[in-house]
């Protein structure tokens, strides 16, 4: 593939999608494995650009090694207060050019959304709480994959 072709991948239900141009010759990981405080920080952003927040942790499925959720910080200054939200790691496009996630919302959907503090978390185990935050966001279960 020429590097300065759009790489766009329509990742299995469970992944998120990568879009952007990449460097077939370039050394190291990424996009398709990276290590995830690598992705940690970075920013999240509507379709249309705006910043939505920064992704502050990566949730994984410890029994299927799949990534569940990002855990995505919105409205905190520098750490304090705010509201995490947990997004599906299928509901994330990775931008590369960019550097950034996409996801398919806008602001006041996200703030609609159902959200948690800092100190108190969901059960992100729980099959009702996943299934209703996977709909909401409009994404595939990762549980569901074959």
């Amino acid at each position: 593939m020429n590097p300065d072709e759009t790489d766009r991948d329509s990742a299995s239900k469970s992944g998120a999608s990568i879009v952007g141009k990449r460097d077939p010759h370039s050394r190291g990981p990424g996009p398709y494995v990276m290590a995830a405080d690598t992705l940690q920080g970075d920013s999240v952003v509507d379709p249309n650009g705006d910043k939505l927040g920064t992704v502050a942790h990566i949730m994984l499925d410890v029994p299927t090694g799949r990534v569940a959720y990002a855990v995505l910080s919105f409205g905190s200054l520098l750490g304090m207060g705010g509201k995490l939200f947990a997004v599906p790691w299928s509901a994330l496009t990775l931008d590369t050019q960019r550097k950034c996630f996409v996801v398919g919302t806008d602001k006041d959907k996200l703030k609609a959304a159902p959200g948690f503090d800092k100190d108190n978390w969901p059960s992100m185990a729980d099959l009702q709480w996943a299934t209703s935050l996977h709909q909401y966001y409009g994404a595939s279960p990762y549980w569901d994959e074959n």
